[in-house]
This record gives C-alpha cells, structure tokens and sequence, in this order.
C-alpha cells in the first residue's frame, strides 16, 4: 500500500467521525430543548397559580432561582450548577423547596417522589390541577414558608435608626409668638 490509500483512508475516518459528533451534537441540544420546554410550561403554569410572573419560568437558571424561593430555600443555590457536582446539590435543595410546594397543595410527602422521578409530570399536576394553592399550610406543618408569590415572608421592618443632632449651641430659643399682647404686670 501507498502512502496516499492511507492518506484518503484516514480523511474518510476524519470526516465520519465529524459527522458522528455533529449529529450526536444535534440530537443533544433537541434533547436539551425538548427538555426545556417541558419543563418550562408547566413551571409557568405553577408560578401563575402562585402569585409570581409566569415569564420568569422561561428563563434559565432565573426559573430555578425563583422555584428554589417558591420552597421557602435562597435562590443563590442555583450558582452551585455551575460548578462539577453543584448541581446534585442544588436538586435536592430544590426537593425540599417541592416537598413544601406541595403541602401548600395538600400533597402528601409520597408526591415529592413523583416530583424526583417525573418533575414535569408533578409541574403539571399542580400547574393544571385543581388543588388550590394555600401557603398557610406550609406554616401549618412547621415548615418555613416561600420567598415568593403568595403568602411570603416579608422581612419585618426595621425601625429607623433614631437621628443623632448635635445638641444646640447656645441658650434654647424661647418658642415664637403670635403678636398677642403681653398681659399688664399684676401688681404686689
């Protein structure tokens, strides 16, 4: 053999391999896309029911933020998924924000898990259900409530700090007068 049959023979190798990747590649960001959009329509659906903009459901890595707040958890969270192995944290954050989610539906702890397996199919259960969104029974649990939507906690307010004035130079000023008469001085 020549060097040349070696030549074509690994550009035909070259080549097809591209094309494995490029359609592996495709499939891939379908897959991602169909994910996506399963996820996201009933997350919009759920976001509605609760008080928050559905819109937000659209949008990466905000939809996590704003559903870890739905659970009552700090949405920051959602940063870890940028690091390796992050975001197995941020998912079981995000099971314990659903677990909440869904005592404000009246579901049992036996629905988290479908949520776990099936989120989708638990998004649209409770986007499309039914079942009435009462955040009060998160309370009633013992559990700490959601950072957003209906029924969140509000930070109590602060007093404002009492102002510090310097204390006046010089002898206190006597109030200001309407031009009424000085009564005449009583006689002794």
């Amino acid at each position: 053999m020549d060097s040349y049959d070696n030549y074509t023979s690994d550009e035909a190798a070259y080549s097809t391999l591209a094309l494995v990747f490029l359609v592996s590649f495709g499939i891939l960001v379908v897959v991602a896309v169909i994910s996506w959009v399963l996820i996201a329509i009933p997350l919009s659906a759920l976001f509605r029911k609760t008080g928050i903009e559905p819109w937000k459901a659209w949008v990466p890595f905000y939809s996590t933020y704003t559903w870890l707040r739905l659970g009552g958890q700090n949405g920051n969270w959602v940063w870890l998924a940028l690091i390796p192995y992050g975001g197995t944290v941020t998912g079981i954050i995000n099971y314990i924000g659903m677990y909440r989610t869904g005592k404000a539906f009246g579901k049992e702890s036996g629905f988290l898990v479908l949520g776990i397996f099936l989120p989708w199919v638990w998004l649209f259960i409770l986007g499309y259900g039914r079942d009435e969104y009462r955040p009060e029974l998160i309370a009633a649990a013992g559990l700490p409530g959601p950072l957003e939507g209906y029924g969140a906690r509000v930070p109590a307010a602060q007093p404002p700090a009492a102002q510090q004035f310097p204390p006046p130079a010089g002898p206190p000023v006597p109030p200001a007068t309407h031009n009424e008469p000085t009564p005449p001085p009583a006689d002794r």
